[in-house]
């Protein structure tokens, strides 16, 4: 009877990652097969393999959208808000974790109700006035701030990591002569590598898909628009016909930094994995 019911398990187990695992991939998989079929094979949607793989579909779209000039905009957006974050936010958790001050409960308290509370495009308005009355509404910057803003969750991770990180290290560094930026920048940071290469993966992959943020910080200059933004410019050719299939190949090709992201992040991302189910 144990048997049984463990075979049971295992197969209501297995069949629903499969089911997942079907959700999940069945988009990716048929947007790429889709982004080699011509416009007129994809809206008949006949075929679920294309009859003829047009590979040029790619050439144009990287051509059409002026995808070199948005994906560096994309790269150097989503470079500078992971930097930004994982500097911000781990001197952030490190003086909270380090250091009494007055306030310290309303800090974490604050950056804890902007996980919770959210606020969407009401505060997109005075975002905007602000980077306005700071000179930033026309450069990449005003929507890098805007976006490095949004690190509570990292905040919290290191919070708990630096948990981890015994004191007795901080004071073996002050006694040899060290202050506390140096404790941070020689002792300290080099332990969070694990968290710091998690967070690097999820605030450089927010910052590549976000798209309505960098839609009205770019409204007014074009050239500064990011891949996200730019790729809406293929759904209509120039005789104002869908162009479903080049917008296909665009997103295929505006994911594949984030996999090459996901490659070098992922050794940290698998160490905190494993260390949250062992814990």
């Amino acid at each position: 009877m144990r048997a049984i019911s463990s075979h049971l398990s295992a197969v209501i187990k297995w069949s629903f990652l499969l089911v997942l695992a079907i959700v999940t991939l069945y988009p990716v998989l048929m947007t790429f097969l889709g982004s080699f079929k011509s416009n007129l094979e994809l809206t008949a949607g006949s075929t679920i393999l294309p009859s003829d793989w047009r590979f040029e579909n790619y050439v144009t779209a990287w051509k059409q959208a002026n995808f070199a000039k948005f994906t560096w905009n994309s790269l150097y957006i989503s470079s500078m808000t992971t930097i930004l974050t994982l500097i911000v936010s781990s001197m952030a958790a490190y003086v909270v974790d380090r250091r009494n001050f007055i306030g310290k409960r309303f800090v974490v308290a604050l950056q804890a109700s902007t996980m919770f509370i959210s606020v969407g495009a009401i505060v997109m308005r005075p975002q905007f006035d602000l980077m306005i009355a700071l000179g930033l509404n026309d450069s990449l910057w005003g929507l890098i701030i805007v976006l490095t803003s949004s690190h509570a969750g990292a905040f919290f991770i290191l919070l708990g990591f630096l948990k981890a990180v015994p004191r007795d290290l901080d004071e073996a560094a002050y006694i040899d002569g060290s202050g506390f930026l140096s404790v941070y920048w020689r002792i300290v940071l080099p332990l969070l590598k694990p968290g710091l290469g998690v967070i690097a993966l999820f605030a450089f992959r927010g910052a590549w898909n976000e798209y309505v943020l960098p839609l009205v910080f770019t409204m007014n200059s074009p050239n500064l628009q990011p891949l996200t933004v730019g790729l809406a410019q293929l759904r209509y050719g120039y005789s104002a016909a869908e162009q479903t299939h080049l917008m296909m190949a665009g997103a295929c090709l505006s994911i594949l930094p984030i996999l090459v992201v996901y490659i070098f992040a992922n050794k940290s991302f698998m160490q905190v994995t494993a260390g949250s189910v062992k814990g």
